[in-house]
C-alpha cells in the first residue's frame, strides 16, 4: 500500500528538520511554506531553514554547555540543521555560527533533493484540512495571523503572543580596525580553532554613560494595541536592558572580561561591544546582543557613538518582531499532540523552547514521532537524561505552573536534566576545587547523555 504523506507546515529550522526525518524514515512529507507567495515581517528570502535573527547556534562544547550537548545529541540522530550548519561555518570563538546565506541555501537543496519530500508554496491559512490525518505545525514564532487565530479559537486560549528583536549587521570594511580589535573572549579557541574569531569595540565609563543616554532617549517603535504583550528575557532589546539599570549591559553582552585591546594593552575597557562574522566571506558582521527597538534613523546615529564604529555601514539595521508560543504543558501531550485535536502535532518556537537549535531538535522529534505513528511503530520519548528529552519535558510537563498562564521559552540548561553528584576527588585523590566540580559534573551529564541516547537509538 502507498504511505498517506505526512504534511508540515511551515519551512523554518523546526519544519525543515522534521520533514527531513520524516523521509529519512521513509514515508513521503508534503512541507508547506507560504514564502514566497506571503512574505513575513523579519525574512529576506524564500528559502528554508531562513535565520532571521543572529548566525550563531552558540557554545559547541558537549562537555560544558548544555547546547553543545544539543548539538551532540543532534548530530547523531542525522540532523539536516546541523550537517549544513557544520559545512557552512564561520569563525565565532566557541560558538558555532554559520554563514546566513549558505546555510539556508544548503538545507533548501537537501530538501528539494529528497525524492520523499514535495515542498508547497502556499499559505496554509486557518486549522489544516480536516482529510490531513497526521500534521506538524512548525509555523514558528512569525505564525501568521488566521492560524494564530485558528489556534486561539481550538485551545481556548487568550494569548500566543510576545515581542522578539533583531541586532543590526555592520560592513567590515566601514569598522575601524584602528580602534578595535579581533579577540574571542579569552582567548577561546571555536570549532574551527581561531581564537580571534570577534572584532571589540572598546569603550570608557564616560562613553558607556554617554551611550546609555542615547540609548535611554532614542525614539523607539510603538505598537499601540500590542504593548500588552511581553518580551521573551533572553531575547531583549538592549533599551530595554538599559532601561531596567544602567549597569546592565556592561554585565551581559557589553561585559568587558577577558579581552586586552591590542592597541592599549594597559587600559582596562569599561564596556566592550562584540561583533561576529555574519558570513563566509567576512564581509559582513553582527553586532552580539544588540537587538533593538529603537527606530531606523536612531540607530544609526546612536550605534555611531561606539568607538571604531564612527563610519560603520549597515547592511541591515535592528528590528522588533511577534512571535508565537503555546501553553504546551497544558495544550500537548508528551508526543507534541495537540489535546484537543491529535492529528496536529507541534515543533519548534511555537511550542515554547527559544534558540535555533532547540527548535530544529524539537521539530526533529516532532518529524520522528509522526513517522513511527506512519509506520505503526512505538513512540518513545527519549530519556530524560538526554538534552533532547529534557526539552520535551520541560514544554510538556516541566512547569509546575503551566495552568496559570505562566509557561515561559526557554533554551535549553543543564537544569532541565536530572543532576548527578559531582565528584569531589581527582584522579590524585586530591580535593577538587568547587569550579572544577561544576565542570567535572557536566562532563559526566554529558556522557550520560550521549550514552543514554546511544540506547534510545538502538532501540
Amino acid at each position: 500500500m502507498k504511505t498517506s504523506p505526512i504534511h508540515v507546515i511551515g519551512g523554518g529550522l523546526a519544519g525543515s528538520e522534521a520533514a527531513w526525518q520524516i523521509a529519512e524514515a521513509g514515508v513521503p512529507v508534503i512541507l508547506h511554506e507560504m514564502r514566497p507567495v506571503r512574505g513575513t515581517d523579519a525574512h529576506q528570502t524564500d528559502h528554508l531553514a531562513e535565520l532571521v535573527c543572529s548566525n550563531s547556534f552558540r557554545a559547541d562544547d558537549w562537555t560544558g554547555n548544555a547546547v553543545g550537548l544539543l548539538h551532540a545529541e543532534m548530530r547523531r540522530m542525522g540532523s539536516i540543521i546541523m550537517a549544513c550548519a557544520d559545512a557552512c561555518q564561520v569563525p565565532a570563538g566557541g560558538a558555532l555560527a554559520v554563514d546566513r546565506d549558505g546555510f539556508a541555501q544548503a538545507v533548501t537543496a537537501r530538501l528539494e533533493d529528497h525524492p520523499l519530500v514535495t515542498i508547497a508554496r502556499a499559505e496554509v491559512a486557518g486549522l489544516p484540512p480536516a482529510d490531513w490525518d497526521s500534521v506538524i505545525v512548525a509555523t514558528g514564532p512569525l505564525t501568521s495571523p488566521a492560524l494564530s487565530d485558528a489556534i486561539l479559537s481550538l485551545t481556548g486560549e487568550d494569548e500566543l503572543s510576545f515581542f522578539d528583536a533583531i541586532a543590526p549587521i555592520v560592513h567590515l570594511d566601514s569598522i575601524d580596525m584602528g580602534v578595535a580589535w579581533r579577540q574571542s573572549r579569552y582567548d577561546k579557541e571555536g570549532p574551527g580553532g581561531d581564537a580571534s574569531a570577534y572584532i571589540n569595540c572598546p569603550m570608557d565609563k564616560a562613553q558607556y554613560e554617554a551611550f546609555i543616554d542615547a540609548l535611554l532617549a532614542g525614539p523607539k517603535a510603538e505598537f499601540k494595541d500590542w504593548e500588552h504583550v511581553p518580551y521573551f528575557d533572553g531575547c531583549l532589546p538592549i533599551e530595554v536592558m538599559a532601561e531596567r539599570g544602567r549597569e546592565t549591559l556592561r554585565h551581559g553582552p557589553m561585559k568587558p572580561v577577558g579581552l586586552t585591546n591590542e592597541h592599549d594593552p594597559q587600559t582596562k575597557a569599561w564596556a566592550v561591544v562584540q561583533l561576529r562574522q555574519d558570513n563566509a566571506l567576512g564581509t559582513l558582521w553582527n553586532m552580539v546582543g544588540f537587538q533593538t527597538k529603537l527606530k531606523h534613523s536612531a540607530q544609526t546615529e546612536v550605534f555611531r557613538t561606539i568607538p571604531g564604529l564612527e563610519k560603520a555601514v549597515f547592511a541591515r539595521l535592528g528590528g522588533l518582531h511577534r512571535n508565537t508560543f503555546l501553553n504546551s504543558p497544558a495544550l500537548l501531550d508528551g508526543a507534541l499532540r495537540l489535546k484537543a485535536d491529535p492529528r496536529l502535532r507541534f515543533a519548534g518556537q511555537v511550542t515554547g523552547v527559544e534558540g535555533y537549535v532547540e527548535s530544529a531538535a524539537v521539530g526533529l522529534l516532532a518529524g520522528r514521532f509522526a513517522a513511527a505513528e506512519r509506520l505503526g511503530l512505538p513512540v518513545v520519548i527519549p530519556p530524560a537524561t538526554t538534552a533532547l528529552g529534557a526539552l520535551i519535558g520541560h514544554i510538556t510537563g516541566g512547569h509546575l505552573d503551566a495552568g496559570k498562564g505562566s509557561f515561559q521559552p526557554m533554551n535549553i540548561n543543564y537544569g532541565l536534566i536530572p543532576p548527578l553528584d559531582p565528584p569531589k576527588h581527582g584522579a590524585d585523590g586530591k580535593r577538587l576545587p568547587h569550579k572544577e566540580r561544576g565542570r567535572a559534573k557536566k562532563r559526566l551529564m554529558g556522557e550520560r547523555a550521549l550514552a543514554d541516547l546511544d540506547t534510545w537509538i538502538a532501540a
